[in-house]
């Protein structure tokens, strides 16, 4: 008779909800972690990267204290005090975790798990043999080098050294301009670095609708931040001082002097050292390749989160973790859409969507209408002096179905919770037009786009 019905291996925010939701349903779980609980996200990614960004709120509050009427002399600023609250953050978290765990009675073991078949697991060389009856491997993504660009961990960095450093560099390039390279770059131009994001495709947040990546770059813009899009490292040499980058883009090669380059593009699944090739597990440019429940090939062995490649959020590791927890305890759980799972960049300001954009329903020859209300016509905004952005709602124009949802502005993030829930409950842009929302808030917004959608917006 094997020791646990399921073993998870990696705690981070996929694994440690996957092994809580498989003992939540009666079913004897361990998890193994060779670092801390919580994996990369809590540890050295989402978490942390929040709590820096929280500090850079209000920096930037302070600094233009004068719109507010408080008159501020000789403020300072300490980057490393802000590292020490994000750690404090971090280690709180962590330790909820652990609660989590034992309060669910999940076994917790430290160390490094390795496949020597379907069922069975070994710690550490030998050190412990675990046999189980399923398997879900939970062990994250990390970021690769990219074509003529190493990293060094000290000139030529990760998010995960970033997130480290306790001093802002003077000036940085940072390749890569999603969500991770504009966090960044938020970051550290509020605490005074000269940034110069690097972004191959022809826009920043390439996989956002295009208005709203049209907002964020002329925000960028306005608060000194350098965006080149449509351009690429071709050269990238370390000298003394920091490095010198070459960036090849529509009007030509320039080269850049820095003290760090960060590279956020480019991830790889941690597939390595598991013993996933002996057992013939399959694998997909990088990754774990995974069904609907979250079966790998091999019967009994699961596989959620970064490493399947499918959607490299918390969240969507959170919801493979329970939905294999689920199927192996012998329920069926709903499919997970990916196209619909909200996805947030919390810089300043923020962005946040899911769903379709404008572009990919019109390829898809669906008639669709659009709704849009800017921030500057919200009396909340107006009153936290917040006014740049807009709310898009993206409708099919048949069914008012809310086909997607591009958000740019202040807490713009908070907002998916409502535009999510009404997309599960096929809600329809007339229904949203017609809920009352409490004034003032953001959420407003919502309400007037969907509205402006078929052309009744009030308040604009």
């Amino acid at each position: 008779m094997p020791d646990y019905d399921v073993v998870v291996i990696g705690a981070g925010p996929g694994g440690y909800v996957a092994a809580i939701r498989a003992a939540q349903l009666g079913l004897k779980t361990a998890i193994v972690e060779r670092d801390e609980l919580g994996g990369i996200c809590l540890n050295w990614g989402c978490i942390p990267s929040k709590a820096l960004l929280r500090n850079a709120e209000v920096l930037s509050l302070v600094a233009r204290s004068e719109d507010f009427g408080i008159h501020i002399e000789g403020y300072s600023h300490d980057f490393g005090k802000a590292v020490d609250r994000s750690r404090r953050v971090v280690n709180r978290l962590t330790k909820g975790v652990g609660f989590l765990l034992r309060k669910n009675k999940v076994e917790h073991i430290s160390g490094t798990a390795t496949l020597k078949d379907a069922g069975t697991v070994e710690i550490e060389g030998g050190a412990q043999i675990l046999t189980t009856n399923n398997v879900i491997i939970a062990t994250g993504a990390r970021w690769r080098d990219l074509p003529g660009i190493s990293t060094d961990g000290e000139v030529v960095i990760t998010s995960r050294e970033a997130l480290e450093l306790r001093e802002v560099p003077r000036r940085a390039v940072i390749v890569g301009g999603g969500a991770t390279g504009s966090e960044f770059a938020y970051l550290w131009n509020t605490y005074g670095a000269e940034v110069t994001l690097v972004e191959l495709l022809p826009r920043l947040v390439p996989l956002e609708d295009e208005d709203v990546s049209k907002a964020l770059e002329q925000s960028f813009k306005k608060q000194g931040i350098t965006a080149l899009t449509g351009s690429r490292v071709t050269g990238l040499e370390t000298v003394e001082d920091g490095a010198k980058v070459t960036i090849s883009g529509e009007d030509g090669n320039s080269e850049i002097e820095c003290d760090k380059v960060l590279v956020a593009a480019g991830v790889q699944g941690n597939k390595e050292d598991l013993g996933l090739e002996s057992l013939g597990v399959a694998t997909e440019r990088g990754f774990i390749v995974v069904d609907d429940e979250m079966r790998t090939n091999i019967p009994g062995v699961f596989a959620i989160g970064d490493v399947t490649g499918k959607m490299l959020l918390a969240h969507v590791a959170s919801a493979q973790g329970v939905a294999a927890a689920e199927t192996i305890s012998g329920r069926t759980p709903p499919k997970l859409d990916y196209e619909l799972m909200p996805r947030a960049t919390y810089c300043h300001p923020q962005v946040a969507s899911f769903g379709l954009t404008e572009a990919q329903a019109k390829e898809r020859g669906l008639a669709v209408k659009t709704g849009t209300f800017p921030y500057a016509a919200s009396g909340k905004a107006l009153a936290l002096d917040e006014t740049e952005g807009m709310v898009k709602l993206v409708i099919d124009a048949e069914t008012g179905d809310i086909l997607g949802a591009h958000m740019i502005g202040a807490e713009a993030t908070e907002l998916l919770g409502e535009l999510s829930l009404a997309r599960l409950l096929e809600g329809t842009n007339t229904e949203l037009g017609w809920l009352v929302h409490p004034h003032p808030t953001i959420s407003e917004m919502v309400k007037e786009a969907a509205l402006d959608a078929d052309g009744e917006a009030i308040h604009i």
